[in-house]
């Protein structure tokens, strides 16, 4: 199984208009972070989670032809607004798009997107059937996934764990009864915002705590600020078993 980073930004992480920090004029490609997503490719099934502004531009740079399914983690638009896109993988494989979503999610989407979901409808529109996500595991094909509730605040957002493979994003809590579901992960990625105090993301010296306290093989920091630095310099403060991701990044889980 193979999984891409295809976004590993903020709205903060992202080339600011007028910016003139080093991160936002640097010339080195890992310091282009695109909002956060990945891509993962089974033998069988293609699945996406979260469908960012920069979806479609993502997914053309990464020449995706088939998608399976979209999996989100939660509401906020830097992870929901791109959901329109998937017309195109409607037009092409030439079925419906399967989202899988938690309700109150699913409500922000009818909300964000009513006329997907309006009774009439509007020839083009993107083609989709809603499936909610508890706190059970479920799979989408030959790919089982295990949620996992972690708090972005105090909103509830949704982790996942694929076999050995944790998927943590927009996050700065997570319940020792939550962390038991990540424990034994081979592959952790987790947030790191930036390195200053933040109320609703890890900081980096977190991420590197909450990493050293799980134990994972390998550890890769996403949804990364422009305040976090560059990638080069950011890279040689961290040990050998965490990487900072940048887009376009692929790893075999």
């Amino acid at each position: 199984m193979t999984i891409t980073f295809i976004g590993t930004g903020t709205s903060q992480g992202v080339p600011l208009i007028g910016c003139e920090c080093n991160v936002c004029t640097s010339q080195n490609l890992k310091d282009k972070r695109l909002r956060s997503s990945i891509f993962i490719e089974s033998a069988n099934t293609n699945i996406v989670i979260d469908t960012g502004p920069d979806f479609r531009q993502q997914m053309l740079r990464e020449k995706v032809k088939k998608l399976d399914a979209v999996v989100f983690t939660h509401e906020h638009k830097d992870h929901i607004a791109g959901l329109d896109e998937v017309r195109a993988f409607n037009f092409i494989n030439k079925k419906r798009i399967p989202v899988f979503a938690s309700e109150r999610v699913q409500a922000a989407l009818k909300r964000e997107f009513a006329y997907i979901f309006s009774d009439e409808k509007y020839p083009g529109i993107p083609e989709i059937d809603l499936f909610t996500i508890s706190d059970e595991p479920f799979t989408v094909n030959d790919i089982q996934i295990i949620p996992i509730n972690v708090l972005h605040y105090k909103l509830p957002v949704k982790a996942y764990r694929i076999k050995d493979f944790t998927y943590i994003t927009d996050a700065n809590y997570i319940s020792d009864e939550e962390k038991q579901k990540i424990k034994n992960s081979k592959i952790l990625v987790v947030n790191a915002l930036r390195h200053e105090q933040h109320i609703s993301h890890f900081t980096f010296k977190q991420a590197i705590d909450l990493v050293n306290e799980l134990k994972p093989d390998k550890a890769y920091f996403t949804h990364i600020s422009h305040q976090l630095g560059l990638h080069d310099e950011v890279s040689k403060s961290l040990p050998t078993y965490i990487e900072l991701a940048y887009d376009g990044l692929k790893i075999e889980v």
